[in-house]
């Protein structure tokens, strides 16, 4: 099952979201990044659950949010695309110099997906702060890093994304997942 279940990370503003949609508008199912819809639900209720306010709750939200869409895409024929996972929880607590519980380090271990995981490198010509995305280039940087450094720990082979069109990105990842899926 996890074979097919194939994971984009990066730091935010690296285009993840973008190419993730035009993969679906191509026909590959996916899942959706936790992080920006945690954070309208949050604050549309005056929630804390926020990067900004308490960051330990807002990583239990994701945890949640992608053990749920990891369950989930088990209904979905096919490779599945996930916009993050749940190393990437696990990744931003360290980011954030908190410890990961031990729950969330068995939810990555448990919750596996294919051993390749696509990167999105930090890339300053595309990145951009709004309402939601908040981190500035130093920390979209750094965010990177360690989500690279997290799946590598777990277990997972890194594979950057070219600094490309969307288009570019979309044959890149098609290509890979179409390899992976013969292989597997």
């Amino acid at each position: 099952m996890s074979h097919r279940y194939f994971v984009l990370t990066g730091g935010p503003g690296a285009g993840k979201s973008s190419l993730i949609a035009a993969l679906a508008r191509s026909g590959h199912h996916h899942m959706p990044e936790a992080g920006r819809a945690i954070i309208r639900a949050q604050q549309a209720i005056g929630g804390d659950a926020l990067p900004w306010r308490d960051r330990a709750a807002f990583a239990e939200l994701m945890l949640s949010w992608d053990m749920r869409s990891h369950a989930e895409a088990m209904s979905r024929p096919g490779p599945v695309l996930f916009d993050r996972g749940i190393p990437d929880v696990v990744g931003y607590l360290r980011l954030c110099g908190l410890p990961a519980p031990a729950h969330v380090l068995c939810a990555a271990m448990r919750c596996r997906y294919h051993r390749r995981v696509f990167l999105a490198p930090y890339w300053p010509k595309i990145f951009t702060q709004d309402a939601e995305r908040r981190q500035d280039p130093a920390e979209a940087e750094a965010t990177c890093q360690m989500m690279a450094r997290t799946y590598a720990a777990l277990g997972y082979e890194i594979v950057p994304l070219p600094r490309a069109s969307i288009a570019e990105r979309t044959a890149f990842v098609a290509h890979h997942i179409a390899a992976a899926m013969r292989e597997d």
